[in-house]
């Protein structure tokens, strides 16, 4: 399991030019699940997004976690993380986890995320998404598991 996540101001997701998901002060993850994922995967990353300390304090070190700071959180499901690029020019995916594989994932983690009192909310699987994403300054984490 892959989760690039991004420090935001604010974001959201869209699909078919309705929101569906929107936030303030938090994170944006994406996440992409592979062939050998399963719950021990999502639970490790839920945890250690829950408590990674990416959030600036009053001294401007990064001190503070999503909890400490009491935002919030989007995932969006992302198989291009999965993407391998070796050999020739357009991406080959066959590492990422079928869509029948992914999605109850994908879902665990949002459940496992709110189980640390992260507030979250989701993209849409499948869908065509446009996400906007303020990143805050910058700051873009890739973790794996």
């Amino acid at each position: 399991m892959r989760a690039l996540i991004q420090r935001v101001s604010k974001a959201s997701v869209s699909v078919n030019e309705q929101t569906i998901s929107s936030i303030g002060k938090g994170l944006l993850i994406l996440l992409g699940v592979g062939h050998a994922d399963g719950e021990a995967q999502a639970q490790f990353l839920a945890e250690k997004v829950a408590n990674l300390r990416v959030f600036e304090d009053e001294f401007g070190k990064t001190n503070l976690s999503i909890l400490d700071v009491k935002g919030d959180a989007i995932v969006v499901s992302q198989f291009t993380l999965y993407a391998d690029t070796r050999k020739g020019r357009r991406p080959s995916f066959i590492d990422a986890a079928l869509p029948d594989v992914a999605e109850p994932l994908v879902n665990r983690f949002i459940e496992l995320l709110r189980a640390q009192n992260v507030p979250t909310q989701g993209g849409q699987f499948g869908a065509h998404m446009l996400v906007e994403i303020h990143n805050d300054g910058p700051v873009t984490i890739w973790l794996e598991k």
